[in-house]
């Protein structure tokens, strides 16, 4: 048998100890031969990587191999790579040596461990089961982009990995500059990574910014990059504020099993004592539920002049779940009960503060040709009552009095859409149904005539609403082109009205009130589509005809889903244009527009529509007000509607621009405008946003509302950029927001320093002014600073 052959049979096809089976080899010193097979042998990586299968298969690639019989050594030579269970180490060289037990990789060692973390070094010596070791000038990158340089570093129980004099950082992709230096790192007289508990210690640290000690931690743990839950605290923030006076969160996580947690957080305010936030987290096999609780017991209350905010105790709690009851249906909420109105305002910094003044419970089931949702809604505002009697209803509450009073309890929205799958008479049926009932303990009623008058954005008692609707269309195409969409609807609402305020006479005195609404109607559009050497573009007339009875019952019902007119392109040639079910429209309909687009090859894309509305027959539901009295000013009002356009224009070289607008029928002036543009010019990224209302006497709005909007980022250098916004009143000429900052980002790090002046309440007597200071450090953690004045 030849050595090579008896090689492969004894050694390399051998499960076991690989020094061992090398002692069946009987030749003289010195053979040497060219080697590449396959073997199986047990821990001959294990010590480098995790759960490493003693029975997976070997592969050694070498120039050459010697056994050396006098000291008893293995010697494999030239580019050496051996590849075990999905780990690979890369040297020069690699001996065995049989007697101390231990193997030497020497030359560019690289080990690339299963899990993608790779150790680079020149010299590394490791115990026969890998399970101890020792090297020196060695680096250790991970696949979280992290990175230890240690001066020397030895391995113990295959589990503890122990480095003298290191240095821990962050380093940047291979796409940028490899040579670029970390902006920060820690040092450490010892780091001691234990990867059985997946922490890693730093003892007699100092963290480094620019090679420059800035602080020092005698001590130090945080997770490994590869836990995504460790217990244990968390980066601070800090709070500086007039009425809080300073503070410093103190954050503890606690990773308390795999599907729970809670996040306990106490911030010592040197004006208002200590304030406690909590949260906790479980995870189900079907869902998940989070309840939160925040306040404290203030040690200066009379800082506030708040309602409610003055006393003792305040705080807040909240509760988020979402479980999958079965395949399609959802079970969630989201609830928040605070103490008052301002309590989210004054202590900002609390966990939870984003959620807002809606609370809700939902459930949900979905289909591909169905959908049913059931929600509830309560809310608790966070305004302030004020003092306006300019808008006053005689006999009602002022107007900006109660206004919790005034908000109503939504329990519960009832919504049903249902397509069916097989044509009905040849074309597509849909149903919809809505079932709405909400409660509210005060009218809410103002006025613009001196208060003889009144009108009402919400009327105390109990109103429900049951509104069914089947609608079915059809779609032909000519062999011209043109289409041609055929459409019906039945509508038919039924209100129950309980126990309504009195004072509102508007409202019709029956508890049952019925209401019904068909429609037929057709849409055409005629596309005509021309080619052209770079692009296309295509021109379609639109024309849509709703015929239908006058609306019922205008003004003898509640209104308080379909408040809110807006009347642009998006709602041109929709069938009924009032935002909600509470409204009906009514009369016969006509709905013209012009459509054109233009698509270049080389991405460039326009859109514009431009059309108008007229009401040809029966009753103008526009122009016949409800007990809210808010159509007359929606552009609808006339036989012959305000005009609307829209224009949008992608260049797709970063610059983007949309616009909205509505012109008066008889000038051509603005009655209403939206426009937005965006930028990427370089280092400059910038946005720029119009808003213009023209003055609604009809519902308290005497004079015209025109703002601007701008906000801009110019990146100075690579990772430096100046950033601002402002929001500037143009009808009165004053600024309403502004602020400005500086920041840096990189792959490491990022920080910024921001400050920002609000005037929108109380007409800008008062100025919010707020400076904000964050620095981010990934891996680590992130912090912030802000404080608040009000001036």
């Amino acid at each position: 048998m030849s050595f090579a052959a008896f090689l492969n049979t004894e050694i390399w096809s051998k499960k076991g100890n690989l020094l061992a089976a090398v002692s069946a080899v009987a030749i003289t010193v010195a053979v040497s031969f060219p080697i590449t097979d396959t073997a199986k042998a047990q821990d001959l990586v294990s010590g480098l990587a995790d759960d490493v299968n003693p029975d997976a298969d070997l592969l050694l690639e070498s120039s050459e191999i010697t056994y050396d019989f006098d000291r008893d050594l293995i010697v494999a030579t030239g580019n050496v790579q051996v590849y075990y269970d999905g780990n690979t180490v890369q040297a020069q060289q690699i001996v065995f040596d049989r007697k101390s037990q231990q193997l030497r990789a020497a030359g560019n060692v690289i080990f690339i461990e299963a899990n993608g973390t790779v150790v680079r070094t020149e010299e590394m010596v490791l115990s026969e089961d890998f399970s101890e070791g020792f090297a020196r000038a060695l680096q250790i990158d991970t696949t979280k982009r992290t990175r230890f340089i240690a001066e020397q570093a030895r391995r113990e129980g295959s589990n503890v990995t122990t480095i003298d004099n290191g240095l821990y950082t962050v380093y940047t992709k291979p796409t940028n500059p490899p040579n670029k230096p970390p902006l920060w790192r820690v040092r450490a007289e010892k780091i001691i990574h234990n990867q059985q508990e997946k922490v890693i210690r730093f003892e007699n640290a100092a963290f480094e910014v620019y090679g420059q000690p800035i602080a020092y931690l005698p001590y130090l743990s945080m997770p490994d990059p590869t836990v995504k839950r460790k217990s244990g605290f968390l980066m601070p923030e800090g709070v500086i504020n007039d009425k809080l006076g300073y503070g410093v969160t103190i954050p503890y996580y606690w990773a308390l099993a795999p599907n729970y947690d809670v996040t306990t957080i106490l911030t010592p305010l040197t004006k208002q004592g200590v304030f406690g936030d909590v949260e906790a987290r479980y995870r189900f096999s079907s869902g998940q539920i989070s309840v939160s609780g925040a306040g404290l017991y203030q040690a200066q209350p009379n800082n506030f002049t708040t309602s409610r905010a003055d006393e003792r105790w305040r705080g807040a709690i909240n509760s988020k779940g979402s479980f999958s009851l079965a395949k399609d249906w959802t079970l969630g909420w989201n609830l928040t009960y605070k103490s008052d109105r301002q309590f989210f305002q004054d202590y900002s910094f609390t966990s939870f503060s984003g959620n807002g003044d809606t609370s809700e419970i939902y459930l949900e089931g979905r289909t591909d040709s169905n959908a049913l949702t059931v929600r509830g809604y309560a809310y608790q505002i966070s305004q302030e009552d004020y003092t306006d009697s300019q808008f006053n209803a005689n006999g009602f509450s002022p107007v900006g009095s109660s206004l919790q009073d005034k908000q109503p309890l939504v329990l519960p929205v009832i919504d049903y859409d249902y397509v069916f799958a097989d044509p009905i008479l040849a074309g597509e049926l849909a149903l919809t149904a809505n079932f709405t009932s909400l409660t509210r303990d005060e009218t809410d009623a103002f006025s613009v005539d001196g208060g003889t008058t009144p009108k009402f954005r919400g009327v105390d008692g109990t109103f429900s609403r049951l509104s069914l609707k089947g609608n079915w269309r059809k779609t032909f195409i000519d062999p011209l082109g043109q289409t041609f969409t055929p459409f019906a609807y039945m509508r038919g609402d039924l209100f129950f009205l309980a126990s309504p305020d009195s004072d509102v006479t508007a409202l019709s005195g029956e508890s049952f009130v019925g209401r019904a609404m068909p429609a037929v109607g057709m849409e055409y559009r005629y596309p005509f589509v021309a080619t052209f050497n770079g692009g296309n573009q295509i021109l379609e007339p639109v024309a849509q005809i709703v015929a239908r009875p006058n609306e019922q019952r205008i003004g003898e019902l509640p209104n308080d889903d379909a408040q809110s007119i807006v009347f642009d392109t998006t709602t041109l040639f929709d069938y009924d244009k009032f935002s909600g079910f509470d409204r009906a429209e009514g009369g016969t309909r006509v709905n013209v527009g012009l459509n054109y687009k233009l698509q270049l090859d080389s991405g460039y894309y326009v859109s514009g529509l431009f059309g108008r509305s007229y009401h040809i027959a029966g009753e103008n539901s526009y122009a016949t007000p409800d007990i809210l009295g808010a159509t007359q000013d929606s552009g609808l009002e006339t036989d012959l509607s305000d005009y609307v356009g829209s224009l949008y224009i992608d260049t797709r070289y970063g610059v983007k621009v949309g616009a909205q607008a509505r012109l008066d029928k008889e000038d051509l002036t603005i009655n209403r405008m939206q426009a937005q543009a965006s930028a990427i010019y370089g280092p400059v990224v910038s946005s720029l946003a119009y808003a213009f209302l023209n003055a609604q006497p009809d519902i308290g709005i005497d004079d015209p509302r025109e703002e601007l909007l701008g906000s801009a980022s110019l990146r100075l250098e690579e990772n430096w950029r100046v950033f601002g916004s402002v929001r500037y009143d143009l009808q009165n000429s004053n600024i309403v927001q502004d602020g400005f900052g500086i920041g840096y980002d990189d792959e490491g790090f990022s920080f910024s320093v921001s400050y920002a002046e609000d005037r929108s309440r109380n007409d800008g007597d008062e100025v919010n002014r707020t400076l904000y200071f964050r620095i981010g450090l990934r891996t680590i953690g992130n912090t912030q600073v802000s404080s608040g004045a009000l001036n």
